[in-house]
């Protein structure tokens, strides 16, 4: 059985016992998270309206914040001597889907 869940903007298809990287959540580490899913799959039975879904959760365990890999970026004017550095890290929440519970 397999869920897709949105977080952060964005769909992640997530099983359980699978440990993801998702956009930054305000959750400690240890602490529970649930999200409602857009799409559940249990062996070829495809539950995907509002209906079907009612009741259902993805349930994960926040493992921790890390950070991703370092952006690089320059910009420069031709004949102007404007120039700028400039770099980014993102951080992610770590999670480990735990439980999925069909409606």
């Amino acid at each position: 059985m397999y869920a897709v869940i949105a977080t952060g903007g964005k769909q992640e298809k997530v099983e359980t016992g699978q440990v993801i990287n998702v956009e930054l959540l305000k959750a400690a580490e240890g602490e529970e998270v649930t999200f409602s899913p857009i799409l559940v799959v249990d062996e070829g039975n495809v539950m995907s309206t509002s209906e079907q879904l009612s009741g259902s959760s993805v349930t994960a365990r926040v493992l921790g914040e890390i950070k991703g890999v370092k952006i690089d970026g320059f910009t420069y004017k031709n004949k102007t001597n404007q120039r700028r550095r400039w770099g980014h890290r993102q951080r992610y929440t770590s999670i480990e889907i735990t439980n999925i519970v069909k409606g």
